[in-house]
């Protein structure tokens, strides 16, 4: 089964499509180094660096060789819709309509109307259902051809992954993938790693950005789930950063701009140990700088959660 990807980022959700023998015929996303770290971990698969905006179906068309995706999968950025951006729009259908980077849903709707896939899954914050906008991505759906648009309420802790991470899957068939019955704690996700060192022998598990002395005594002396800092998201939410995390329990949602502390250890997670929080496997590498890699985590689908949706998808296609 062939499929693009959209919005691809550093690969998660195509990780656990491919891990269920999907092909990805061309995966598309303007930051270039999550492109490269995608061209990396994928190196059967053309990869397009360059603004959707900027594509046409007729480009993909080329691209692929003529090929029709039986899937197309994507994730466009959640920050114009979610709470916790703090200068998220308040009215909801200017979130979509009016913000730049929110419109890019548009352009998920446009490639899926004029490619014509039998199934399309896109990803993104719940909050994106908010006030008027499910009706309008429904009617936006319904004008690109597909009238059956199903809002999938997926929680990734249910499906293997030691991290709370709440999402919506919206595509034209119901996705209901059969949960597991016992969560993986942080301890169970990290607890093998060796200390990070200059040279590490596991990839991206090398020494992460130093904390200030402060807080480096902050975090030696605090408990479990305690966060350091805390900001200011959409209406004056606090939201909290440099959680120390509990061994025994999940860890947090991980965000771009989560950073998390040791459990054992007054230091930041490194980058390796942040994407086993993510479900990311050992051999999927991450490229680019530090930020860069820390935001590439944060922002992916878990491979653990697509690839169980890439299961249940290809049941309904056989």
């Amino acid at each position: 089964m062939s499929l693009l990807d959209l919005f691809s980022g550093a690969g998660g959700f195509s990780r656990g499509f491919m891990e269920e023998s999907f092909q990805i015929l061309l995966a598309i996303d303007n930051d270039k180094s999550a492109a490269r770290t995608f061209t990396a971990n994928f190196p059967g698969s053309l990869v397009l660096n360059e603004d959707i905006r900027d594509v046409t179906c007729d480009d993909i068309r080329y691209l692929i060789n003529g090929r029709q995706p039986e899937i197309i999968i994507g994730s466009p950025p959640c920050e114009p819709f979610t709470a916790a951006n703090p200068r998220r729009l308040r009215e909801p259908l200017d979130r979509l309509y009016s913000d730049p980077t929110g419109s890019l849903v548009l352009e998920f709707v446009r490639i899926v109307g004029c490619m014509k896939p039998r199934i399309f899954v896109m990803e993104n914050v719940p909050a994106i259902l908010d006030g008027e906008l499910k009706n309008a991505i429904r009617r936006e759906f319904a004008s690109a051809g597909y009238t059956s648009i199903y809002y999938n309420i997926l929680r990734a802790e249910d499906f293997g992954v030691p991290s709370r991470r709440v999402r919506v899957f919206i595509s034209n068939i119901r996705l209901d993938p059969p949960k597991q019955k016992v969560r993986k704690t942080v301890w169970e996700a990290i607890g093998d790693l060796p200390p990070p060192s200059q040279d590490p022998p596991i990839p991206n598990h090398d020494i992460p950005p130093s904390l200030s002395p402060r807080k480096l005594k902050r975090a030696s002396k605090a408990g479990f789930g305690v966060a350091l800092v805390r900001y200011r998201g959409y209406g004056g939410r606090l939201y909290p950063n440099l959680v120390k995390l509990d061994p025994f329990d999940i860890a947090p949602t991980v965000l771009g701009s989560s950073r998390f502390i040791h459990p054992y250890e007054p230091r930041l997670l490194t980058v390796r140990e942040q994407a086993r929080l993510m479900s990311f496997p050992d051999d999927h590498i991450f490229l680019g700088g530090k930020e860069e890699q820390y935001n590439q985590v944060g922002e992916a689908v878990p491979p653990a959660i697509s690839r169980v949706i890439a299961r249940y998808v290809l049941r309904c296609l056989t």
